[in-house]
């Protein structure tokens, strides 16, 4: 019988087929490949396993006459700007054996090399193969090319995410504009959900065709034949292709375990994807925290409080940061699952308790107390550890989580959070009660520069968790999302009112943007940059047109 862990041990199953490949040797990988690598193992499995140095794939590695095995881990077409890596690092080096690893299936390699049917081997592959041995100087040097779809993160035991596409995001309506432009006048597209996958750029047909074929390796390996259901336009396309993907319909024949697959666009949910939710830890932790450098599923947990380090204005670059993938440890795999499923309060709780066993089975001097978990508790707790060096490393993983929930809880941001989870509840309750316009213009008090005298005057809100414009952003497109489906679509009585109370409602959000300091990557992708004046040049974001 098919089980949930037959699915999350489908990721380790891949990564073994790349162990299998790195023993005396060094390893090549991009970032997409490590972040998988970072949930299933870390750098340690590839060490373990033999291999001698893990490097960034970049121009600017090489290795020396001493280090005669490479092996390139990459999750890219090998074509184009791959290619000149790969070239750059063998033609610096001094490579003998050369193992090249891409996450993308032959068959998208066809489609990427304009090759529509099918052929026998992998022939592109191959001819690979030879340029490799080319580049390193011998025909009779020895060179591998294989795909491996090491492109799954196993983030507990109930959730695989995939990094490699983070990006691919569903078709909207400047999509359609832009694909309609292509075609003649008889052939455009009426809506979303008339377009068809050769309708699209050729990089998002190679993009849905390699996540068709990753989730067709997930079928093939666990013996399943999937029932497939789509919500949304771009999820009906990647359901399609892999109805029809090459090896599936005699997987489908033969497969003796079966599964239901929903594809879902997440703009049909965007109340879900920007609405603040009070009761788990982990999204709170993910949230205020700063992600990790190259990945878009872990955050840096500052790890100078298990240090003597004083705190200095350059400390954070002293220490390298922890972090939330804990894979090694099994105390800490069981705290991670307790803080993704728990409710925020419960969750706390299970830190401190796996802080307080921690600390007395190797003997440190705790302090027992009861009643409500603060952060100044849990980090008292993790500073005995800095005493014995032994018991630090032991539990590692546990102290990082614990460090990760403390830093959470005593973020300046935190509060913020709490008033834009009780904004959305009253939006909520309002909308229910009066017609969108008035919804609306509840909001628009919300609307100030962040610690503005306005605000500061009136008492409402303290410059804690006064929403700035990250915040007031996200609770615009909650209120949109909510009315659209509240809402009938003919409210031609309204429409005056509502341009007049959008303009306003622009204006504002664009005055509160002006005021930021310093723009966040969210806000800087909504704005343009204009810059103005001229003895002292000024710079004022406009907010872009969607």
């Amino acid at each position: 019988m098919l089980t949930t862990e037959d699915f999350t041990r489908f990721p380790q199953q891949m990564w073994e087929k790349v162990l299998s490949k790195v023993k005396k040797a060094v390893v090549f990988m991009d970032d997409k490949c490590a972040e998988a690598l970072h949930w299933s193992g870390g750098a340690a499995v590839l060490l373990e396993a033999g291999a001698r140095n893990l490097k960034e794939f970049s121009s600017f590695e090489a290795c020396g006459a001493n280090e005669p095995k490479a092996v390139f881990v990459v999750s890219t077409l090998l074509k184009g700007r791959t290619v000149d890596i790969i070239k750059d690092i063998i033609s610096l080096s001094h490579f003998q054996y050369c193992v090249v690893i891409t996450t993308v299936a032959h068959s998208v390699h066809l489609l990427a090399n304009n090759v529509t049917t099918e052929m026998e081997g992998n022939p592109v592959f191959e001819q690979f193969e030879e340029k490799l041995c080319e580049w390193m100087g011998n025909m009779n040097y020895t060179a591998e090319v294989i795909r491996v779809p090491v492109v799954f993160a196993p983030v507990s035991q109930q959730l695989i995410l995939t990094p490699t596409f983070a990006h691919l995001f569903p078709l909207l309506s400047p999509d359609l504009e832009s694909i309609n432009a292509k075609r003649p006048e008889k052939k455009r597209f009426g809506s979303l959900v008339d377009i068809d996958t050769h309708s699209l750029p050729v990089e998002l047909q190679l993009e849905i065709k390699s996540l068709a074929s990753a989730l067709n390796s997930v079928f093939e390996a666990t013996g399943t034949r999937e029932e497939s259901f789509a919500v949304g336009p771009m999820s009906r396309i990647i359901a399609g292709e892999l109805a029809n993907h090459p090896q599936a319909k005699n997987r489908r024949k033969t497969a003796p375990n079966k599964a239901s697959i929903i594809f879902v666009d997440r703009t049909m949910d965007l109340t879900g994807a920007v609405g603040h939710h009070g009761d788990n830890l982990v999204e709170k932790i993910l949230t205020v925290l700063e992600p990790l450098a190259g990945h878009v599923t872990d955050v840096q947990v500052d790890m100078l409080e298990l240090t003597s380090l004083q705190r200095t204005p350059h400390s954070q670059t002293t220490l390298a940061p922890g972090c939330l993938a804990q894979t090694r440890s099994p105390a800490a795999q069981s705290l991670w699952e307790a803080m993704l499923t728990s409710k925020h309060k419960e969750a706390v709780m299970e830190v401190r308790r796996h802080l307080v066993e921690t600390a007395s089975k190797e003997k440190l001097p705790i302090k027992m107390s009861m009643g409500r978990v603060t952060p100044e508790q849990l980090c008292s707790y993790m500073q005995l550890f800095r005493r014995s060096w032994g018991a630090l490393e032991s539990h590692c993983g546990v102290l990082q989580l614990g460090l990760a929930t403390a830093q959470t809880l005593r973020h300046p941001g935190l509060p913020r959070w709490d008033a834009c989870l009780a904004f959305e509840r009253l939006l909520l309750q309002a909308l229910g009660d009066s017609e969108f316009p008035a919804v609306l213009r509840q909001l628009l008090p919300l609307m100030k520069p962040r610690g503005g005298e306005d605000s500061t005057a009136s008492g409402s809100r303290s410059r804690e968790d006064e929403c700035g414009a990250d915040e007031l952003v996200l609770l615009l497109v909650y209120l949109y999302s909510l009315a659209d489906e509240a809402q009938p679509a003919d409210q031609d009585t309204e429409e005056e009112e509502l341009e007049k109370l959008e303009r306003e409602l622009i204006g504002v959000l664009t005055l509160v943007i002006t005021r930021e300091p310093e723009l966040s990557p969210l806000l800087q992708k909504l704005t343009v940059r204009v810059q103005t004046g001229s003895r002292n040049t000024r710079t004022i974001y406009t907010i872009k047109k969607a």
